[in-house]
């Protein structure tokens, strides 16, 4: 059997017999202005189609209800969206159930479409309804923490650090709600000059999932927001499902500035707390670690002036201290002293170059005498002065040989003091040995 809820209408067996004075369209697509169905026929043919649906488990919040001796009639309105659909249930149906249902109890019923031909009404018709109780939705969410656990979404290293001094403060919560003004009334006793964009939204019921996402995705959009707390005062376990859901959880763990979740009471756990970047055990205790108390600060700046000023102080003491030692050693106490010593040594010093430099003086001086010596030992003029004598001819030649002379060659005679010129009357050969 077909579960789409898309009707493909054909003729049946409960059109009226006046009908057959013509031929109707076999399909509802087939039908014309000029040969319509008549109208009981497509209420028929929507009723016979809708009873083929299969019955369907589903989980919803009854928000209307309204008892009658034999029928109960109830309004179920989905957890998550704005949808509900009106449900009839038989007194055999509310007879099974240990207790009596009551307006914001969450369900699972066996729904049923049903349509009534005369008025064309769809309605829905409950059957084995049961109450999802405290125990069930705890192991929904328990189910549900595990699995984004294995995903990570819990890890430390993804939680983002809060600014020490947030300018503005992002505050999700109830409508005129005590947790708004526990916040911003503490926050404000703590750091006077921060402020808050606030965003009153239901945080609780049908509503309160796509509403609280819908104000955190605009506040972590905006660039004037450094924080976002989503505040909400203590209640039942119902109460605080929104705050349990998959689709805020994920919103919560995608947004770029740091969120606080400041839920419930001390010992309440949403979802929320756990994706967190912060879990505040109360929208008290969340006043008191978003801001730094304003006292405190001082106080810290106080003593920051005190421990500073003593430091500079015993720096300017350690610093004078040691130039009293640097003033009272010799070299400047007494500094001429060791000028004093420098000059003896520049006097030791220039007296022992001088002393050097005379030694090599008169060293140089006495192999200068003994290099004049040496050389007017050997010069010609010194050789002349023993009374030998330089022989030349008329154009100077040195006479080594007398035979190169020619008797009657006028010749050139140099003694020590003095020449003489001579005339060659003769030549002689000489047997005296040169070699001595």
């Amino acid at each position: 059997m077909s579960d789409s809820l898309e009707p493909t209408l054909v003729p049946d067996n409960t059109a009226d017999p006046s009908d057959a004075r013509r031929d109707l369209p076999a399909r509802a697509a087939q039908t014309t202005p000029d040969n319509p169905w008549p109208l009981h026929m497509l209420s028929h043919k929507l009723n016979g189609y809708i009873a083929q649906c299969s019955p369907t488990w589903v989980e919803g919040q009854i928000i209307e209800l309204n008892k009658r001796a034999r029928v109960t009639y109830l309004t179920l309105r989905d957890v998550n969206e704005e949808v509900s659909v009106p449900v009839t249930l038989f007194a055999q149906e509310t007879a099974r159930l240990s207790s009596d249902l009551e307006r914001g109890q969450r369900v699972v019923v066996q729904l049923k479409p049903d349509f009534w031909v005369k008025t064309g009404r769809l309605s829905m018709l409950g059957h084995d309804i049961r109450p999802v109780g405290l125990g069930t939705m705890l192991e929904r969410i328990e189910k549900l923490r595990q699995q984004l656990a294995a995903e990570g979404l819990f890890e430390a290293h993804h939680k983002k650090a809060l600014p020490v001094l947030p300018h503005r403060i992002g505050l999700i919560t109830g409508r005129d709600s005590d947790a708004e003004k526990d916040v911003i009334r503490n926050a404000t006793l703590r750091w006077p000059s921060v402020e808050f964009e606030i965003r009153e939204v239901a945080v609780q019921g049908v509503h309160a999932l796509r509403q609280v996402t819908e104000a955190l995705q605009e506040l972590d959009g905006r660039d004037d927001v450094d924080l976002i707390v989503i505040a909400r005062g203590g209640g039942s376990m119902e109460d605080l499902l929104p705050f349990s859901e998959e689709a805020l959880v994920r919103a919560v763990f995608a947004a770029e500035t740091p969120v606080v979740s400041a839920i419930g009471h001390e010992a309440d756990s949403p979802l929320l707390d756990f994706v967190a970047d912060l879990r505040a055990s109360t929208p008290t205790d969340a006043a008191k670690r978003i801001v730094p108390d304003v006292e405190e600060e001082r106080l810290r700046v106080a003593q920051a002036r005190v421990y500073l000023q003593r430091s500079v102080e015993q720096l300017i003491e350690r610093e004078s201290y040691a130039l009293e030692q640097l003033r009272s050693r010799p070299a400047l106490a007494q500094p001429d002293s060791t000028l004093l010593q420098r000059e003896e040594d520049i006097d030791r010093l220039r007296s022992r170059g001088f002393a050097a430099a005379q030694f090599q003086i008169n060293r140089a001086s006495d192999v200068v005498f003994q290099l004049k010596a040496r050389v007017r030992a050997l010069s010609p003029q010194h050789t002349l002065e023993r009374g030998y004598t330089l022989t030349q001819k008329a154009d100077g030649t040195l006479v080594k040989d007398a035979a190169v002379l020619e008797p009657g060659e006028q010749i050139v005679v140099r003694a020590a003091h003095g020449s003489a010129e001579a005339t060659v009357s003769a030549t002689y050969s000489s047997n005296i040995s040169t070699s001595e």
